[in-house]
C-alpha cells in the first residue's frame, strides 16, 4: 500500500471517529442543557415568571440584535454588559443590601469584612441551590430573592426604554433610545435575562458546579474556577507539547529528503485558457473589494461606539445606524467578503483544473453572482428593519435578525444561501469531475478539493439545524460547526488544495509530493480542529466532557503552527525559484502573511484564550477580538486576498502590474492590523484581565471601568492603525480597478529577457 493510499485511510478514519464523537456529544449537550421552567415562582405563591416570558424574552433579545448588543454566557458584542452576568451580579447585590438595612441598617458596602462575609454566606446558597422540580417544571425562590429579581427587573426595564434615569447608562452601552419600544417586551427580556443568570450559578443534581462550569466568575455568587478547569488547563498544555514533539519528529525525518524540482524556463501558466465562466468570475472579486470596505468603514463606526455611545462627531448615528446593527454588518461582511473570494477561486480554478468548460457554466456563474447580491442587499434590509423593531416578532426569525454572532441573517436568507452554496458545489464539482477521471498524480489534490467544496456546501446546513425556541444551548453547539468547521475548517483545506495545485502547476513541486503533503496537512488540522469545536462551548450549559474534548483537542489545532516557519521558507523559496516567478510575488506574499499572523493571531493570542481555566477569565473580554481580527483577518482574509490576485493574474495575463500600489497594500493592511492589535486590544484585555481578577467578570465588562478614561484613549489609539489598514484597502482596490480602467500591456520580450 503505497503513502498516499495510506494517507486517505487515515483521514477517513479520522474524520468518521471524530465526527461520531461529536455527534454523540451534541446528544449529551441537548439531554444536559439547563433546563427552561414553565414558571418561576415564590415560596409564597407568586409567579414572577412563566416560560412563555422566557421565550418570548428570548425572541425580543434576539430581534434587537441578540448577541450584537452587549453577550449572554460570554458569547457576543463587548461594548455593553454580559447580560448574563451582569444581572447575577446585580441580583446577589440586591440581596445583600436588603439583608445589610434589615439587619445593620446600612448599606453592605458600609459594613466591615466579617459581617459583609456572613451575609455573602446566606446569600450564596440562595443563588446555587437548584430548586428546579423536573415534575412540575417549576423553580421555586425565596421572598428575598424575589424581591431582588423585580428589583433588577425594574432597572433593566428602564434601560431597555427610554427612561432618562438610564440615558447616561444607554449611552455607555451603545444603545439607542427606546431599545425596545414595546413594554411588555421589554418585561419579557427580563425574564430570558434572569434564566440565563439563573442557570450560570444553579448547581446541577447532583454536583457542586453549575450549569455554566461556574462562568461568569462572581465570588459573591461562589461562581469561582472548577478543579476540572485546572485539571484540563494543564493536561491541554501537555497534550501540545507532546504534539509538537511528534510533527517536530516527523518533519526531522521526512522533510527535505525529496531533491529539489528543477522549475520550467518559462511560466506554464502564461498558456492558460482563459474560459467565458473563469473570465466571468471577475465580477465576484470586485464584489469582494466592495465589501471590504463597507465592512472597514462599518468596523470604524462600531469602534467609535465605544467613545460617543450614540453619536459620531455629533451624528445621532444611533438613530439610524445603531450599535447592533453596524456590528451585525461588520461581523458579517468579514465572513462574506472573505468566503466571496474563496468561492470565486473555486469557480475560476475548476476549468483551469480539468481544461474543461461545461455546457452553461458561464450561466451558472452568473445566476450565482445575481443571487448572492440578492442575499446580502435582502438579509442586510431584514436586519436594520428588525434592529429598529419595525419587523415584528412574527417575522424577525425568517426574514430579520436571528440574534446569533456570524450566524445573524433571517432563516429564509439561510436557506437561500444554503441553495446558492448548492449551485456553487454543483459547478465546482462537474468542472473538476473530468481532472478527477484521469487518475494521474494530481488526482488526489483535485479530489480532496472536491471533498473540501462539498464540505463547505454542505456543512452551511449546519446552520439550519435549530428553530426559533430550540434551546440556547443547542443553538450553540450547531452555531459552532458553521463558525468553526465551516468558516475555519473546510476552507481552510480548500485553501491549501488550491494553492498545492498552484505551486505544482507552475512546475516548483511534484505532484506526488504535494499530495502526501496536503493529506497529511489535512490530517494534522481535523485531528484537533473537529474536537476542538468544543473549546468554544466550555461555559455554555454543557457539561464537564465538552470541557476535556475541547481542552484536549483545541490544544493540538496549535501544534502545526509550531513550524509555520517551515512552511514560510518554502514559500519563499518557491518565490525565489526562477525569475518568471516575480510574476506572482504579490500573491505569495500575502501567503507568506499569511503564515506569519497563523503564528500570531491564531497560535499565541489563540491560545492565549484557549484552555479553560484562560478563557474563563477572559472570555468576551477584547482578549477575544485580539485573537478574532488577527486570525480571521490576518489568515483567512490575506489567504483570500492572495488566491484573489492568483486568479487576478491569471485573468489578466498581459496586463502590467503596479508594484508600489501592491507593496503599499500590503504593508498598510498588516501595519495596520499590527497597530490595531498592539495598541488598542491587547492592553485593553490585559487591564480587563486584571479587573475581572480583582472584582469580578461583571466589573471587567461594565460601564464604571469601559468608560474610564485609560480605555477611552486606547480606543482612540485605534485611529493610527486603522487608517494606515484603511489605505492599504483603498490602494488594493484601486490596484484592481485599474487592471480593467487603465490596463497596460506588459512588453513581450520581458520573460524571455529574464
Amino acid at each position: 500500500m503505497d503513502t498516499t493510499k495510506r494517507l486517505w485511510i487515515g483521514l477517513a478514519v479520522l474524520l468518521v471517529v471524530t465526527f461520531s464523537v461529536l455527534l454523540w456529544m451534541g446528544g449529551e449537550v441537548h439531554r444536559q442543557a439547563p433546563p427552561l421552567p414553565e414558571q418561576v415562582v415564590s415560596t409564597q405563591g407568586e409567579v414572577l415568571y412563566t416560560r412563555a416570558d422566557m421565550e418570548l424574552g428570548r425572541q425580543v433579545w434576539q430581534s434587537i440584535g441578540g448577541q450584537q448588543l452587549g453577550s449572554i454566557w460570554g458569547h457576543g458584542a463587548l461594548v455593553a454588559p454580559d447580560w448574563s452576568a451582569d444581572w447575577l451580579h446585580r441580583e446577589a447585590i440586591a440581596m445583600l443590601e436588603s439583608l445589610a438595612l434589615q439587619e445593620h441598617g446600612q448599606s453592605f458596602e458600609a459594613l466591615d469584612a466579617a459581617a459583609q462575609a456572613a451575609l455573602t454566606a446566606r446569600v450564596q446558597p440562595e443563588l446555587r441551590s437548584n430548586t428546579y422540580d423536573p415534575e412540575s417544571a417549576t423553580i421555586t425562590v425565596s421572598p428575598l430573592r424575589a424581591a431582588a429579581m423585580r428589583s433588577v427587573a425594574e432597572h433593566y426595564v428602564s434601560v431597555f426604554g427610554d427612561d432618562p434615569r438610564s440615558a447616561e447608562l444607554r449611552e455607555s452601552y451603545a444603545m439607542r433610545e427606546d431599545t425596545i419600544p414595546d413594554p411588555a417586551h421589554r418585561q419579557a427580556v427580563t425574564a430570558f435575562f434572569w434564566w440565563t443568570a439563573w442557570a450560570a450559578a444553579a448547581e446541577r443534581p447532583g454536583s457542586t458546579i453549575s450549569y455554566t462550569q461556574n462562568w461568569p466568575y462572581e465570588p459573591l455568587a461562589g461562581n469561582t474556577p472548577t478543579a476540572s478547569s485546572f485539571m484540563w488547563t494543564m493536561f491541554s498544555i501537555l497534550f501540545m507539547i507532546a504534539g509538537i514533539a511528534l510533527l517536530g519528529w516527523h518533519y526531522a525525518v521526512w522533510h527535505g529528503r525529496e531533491q529539489p524540482v528543477v522549475p520550467p524556463a518559462t511560466d506554464p501558466l502564461r498558456g492558460l485558457k482563459i474560459t467565458p465562466s473563469m473570465r466571468a468570475t471577475a465580477k465576484y472579486f470586485w464584489v469582494v473589494l466592495a465589501l471590504f470596505l463597507v465592512q472597514i468603514v462599518l468596523g470604524a463606526a462600531t469602534a467609535h461606539y465605544q467613545v460617543e455611545g450614540q453619536e459620531a462627531y455629533g451624528i445621532k448615528l444611533a438613530e439610524i445606524l445603531p450599535y447592533a446593527l453596524t456590528r451585525s454588518w461588520h461581523t458579517q461582511l468579514a465572513v462574506l467578503w472573505i468566503a466571496t473570494a474563496w468561492l470565486a477561486t473555486g469557480l475560476y480554478i475548476g476549468p483551469a483544473i480539468s481544461g474543461v468548460e461545461p455546457k452553461f457554466q458561464r450561466l451558472g456563474v452568473n445566476v450565482l453572482f445575481v443571487c448572492l447580491l440578492i442575499i446580502v442587499v435582502g438579509a442586510f434590509a431584514g436586519q436594520w428593519f428588525a434592529v429598529m423593531q419595525n419587523l415584528g416578532l412574527e417575522h424577525n426569525f425568517w426574514f430579520g435578525h436571528q440574534g446569533w454572532e456570524y450566524v445573524d441573517i433571517g432563516r429564509f436568507w439561510q436557506i437561500f444561501l444554503f441553495i446558492g452554496l448548492m449551485l456553487w458545489l454543483f459547478l465546482v464539482g462537474r468542472a473538476l469531475w473530468p481532472a478527477m477521471q484521469r487518475r494521474d498524480e494530481m488526482s488526489s489534490i483535485v479530489g480532496l478539493l472536491f471533498l473540501s467544496t462539498v464540505a463547505i456546501g454542505m456543512f452551511y446546513g449546519a446552520g439550519l439545524m435549530w428553530g426559533e425556541h430550540t434551546h440556547i444551548a443547542m443553538v450553540e453547539y450547531w452555531r459552532w460547526w458553521v463558525v468553526h468547521l465551516w468558516v475555519e475548517g473546510f476552507f481552510e483545506v480548500f485553501a491549501v488544495a488550491v494553492i498545492s495545485f498552484l505551486f505544482v502547476k507552475l512546475g516548483l513541486i511534484r505532484g506526488k509530493t504535494a499530495t502526501i503533503n496536503v493529506l497529511f496537512a489535512t490530517i494534522v488540522f481535523m485531528a484537533g480542529g473537529v474536537l476542538g469545536i468544543f473549546h468554544h462551548l466550555y461555559f455554555t450549559g454543557t457539561t464537564t466532557a465538552v470541557l476535556a474534548l475541547g481542552a484536549s483537542f483545541s490544544a493540538l489545532e496549535v501544534v502545526p503552527l509550531a513550524l509555520i516557519g517551515l512552511e514560510a521558507y518554502d514559500t519563499w523559496s518557491h518565490s525565489r525559484a526562477t525569475p518568471w516567478m516575480a510574476r506572482y510575488r504579490w500573491p505569495i506574499m500575502f501567503f507568506l502573511a499569511v503564515s506569519f499572523w497563523n503564528l500570531v493571531g491564531a497560535g499565541l493570542f489563540g491560545f492565549l484564550i484557549n484552555t479553560p481555566l484562560a478563557l474563563y477569565y477572559m472570555q468576551g473580554l477584547n482578549l477575544t477580538p485580539l485573537h478574532g481580527h488577527t486570525a480571521l483577518f490576518g489568515v483567512y482574509g490575506m489567504l483570500g486576498i492572495g488566491l484573489m490576485l492568483f486568479c487576478l493574474r491569471g485573468l489578466k495575463p498581459d496586463t502590467v502590474w503596479n508594484p508600489g500600489l501592491l507593496r503599499g497594500a500590503f504593508w498598510s493592511l498588516n501595519i495596520g492590523l499590527a497597530l490595531m492589535a498592539l495598541l488598542t486590544l491587547l492592553p485593553m484585555g490585559v487591564l480587563q484581565l486584571q479587573a475581572a481578577l480583582e472584582h469580578g467578570y461583571w466589573y471587567a465588562r461594565s460601564a464604571d471601568f469601559m468608560g474610564k478614561p485609560i480605555i477611552e484613549l486606547l480606543v482612540w489609539m485605534r485611529v493610527p492603525g486603522d487608517t494606515i489598514f484603511s489605505a492599504g484597502a483603498i490602494m488594493l482596490a484601486w490596484f484592481t480597478l485599474r487592471l480593467w480602467l487603465k490596463p497596460k500591456a506588459e512588453p513581450v520580450l520581458v520573460e524571455q529577457r529574464s
